[in-house]
């Protein structure tokens, strides 16, 4: 029989953490899934490790991304995502550890409110896994094209693992292949544009494992191969927003502003030819992004020196 959820995990050398990962997908109180592996190419013993699961669990499959694919977390997602049965669609890592609730309480709000995606929170941890909590879906916000710059600037995150999508969301869309970072965030932003409409709940239902080894850790120690991806991520949501006319001043602004710690990609530069500006707007952006550092600097000192006054006063009462 078809599946009704498809999950994909992407897996590169992870022998040391998956087997958690797959105990956490298999004590899900709903149970009918597939649960798609691919192996991104990987040199340790994942295979051998994940035997004794896949042996007693029918409903996981360990694949192999094909090299029609290129390498890379978005090649294996989509290498997965044109294998998928499923009417839905979930992707988790193979690091981290599924709330048991994850997807019963996902379809119930996606179904009940005949939305195109859920939403929902997520809880880093270290070595220990955080105490699960169990209690009724609680409703944050809707979510539709209305709220895309909240979406493009982080205010709403959604995150590659924190969402149970319609499959419907990628007849037409993929993740970027070539991007090695921020792939998702890329991807969902296009499926915004597009105009699917979904619900933010409140419950943490997932728990991302917080390591130096994890493109999240190396981007955030300014490794360049997840920088460089970052700003190519920026430059083609800046394409798409242009390309459907939702590129706002709000939205260009915050780009203009994120583009100042990519001066060594030229960020600025392409984000800039890439607009359909007449030549006077594009002098006044320029302007902007030249004054921005010595505006910033200003608030900045500003803000301290208020600071400083209150202190001040405190101590002094």
């Amino acid at each position: 029989m078809t599946p009704t959820i498809t999950i994909i995990m992407a897996t590169y050398n992870r022998a040391h953490l998956i087997q958690e990962t797959l105990h956490s997908i298999q004590q899900q109180t709903f149970f009918d899934w597939e649960c798609l592996i691919i192996d991104d190419g990987g040199t340790d013993t994942t295979q051998e490790v994940i035997t004794p699961i896949l042996e007693k669990d029918n409903r996981m499959q360990f694949l192999k991304r094909p090299d029609s694919y290129q390498k890379g977390l978005p090649g294996s997602r989509n290498y997965g995502l044109d294998v998928a049965q499923g009417e839905y669609i979930i992707f988790f890592d193979d690091d981290d550890i599924v709330h048991p609730d994850n997807l019963q309480i996902s379809l119930a709000i996606l179904k009940t409110n005949n939305v195109d995606f859920c939403h929902y929170q997520k809880q880093s941890f270290g070595n220990k896994v955080p105490d699960y909590e169990f209690c009724e879906p609680k409703l944050k916000q809707f979510l539709n094209i209305s709220h895309l710059y909240e979406i493009v600037t982080h205010k709403i995150g959604l995150a590659s693992c924190t969402i149970l999508w319609n499959k419907k969301c990628f007849e037409t869309i993929r993740f970027k292949e070539e991007l090695l970072y921020a792939e998702e965030w890329e991807c969902y932003s296009r499926i915004i544009a597009e105009g699917f409409e979904g619900l933010s709940i409140q419950n943490v239902l997932y728990y991302n494992r917080k390591h130096p080894n994890s493109n999240t850790g190396e981007f955030y120690s300014n490794n360049p191969i997840r920088k460089k991806s970052k700003s190519e991520a920026t430059v083609y949501i800046v394409s798409n927003l242009i390309e459907k006319n939702l590129l706002t001043d709000n939205l260009m602004r915050f780009f203009v502003q994120f583009s100042l710690n990519y001066k060594d990609y030229f960020l600025f530069e392409h984000i800039l030819g890439l607009t359909k500006f007449q030549r006077l707007k594009k002098i006044r952006w320029i302007v902007f992004f030249t004054l921005l550092p010595v505006k910033l600097y200003v608030h900045r000192f500003v803000k301290q020196l208020k600071k400083n006054m209150l202190i001040d006063i405190i101590a002094g009462a």
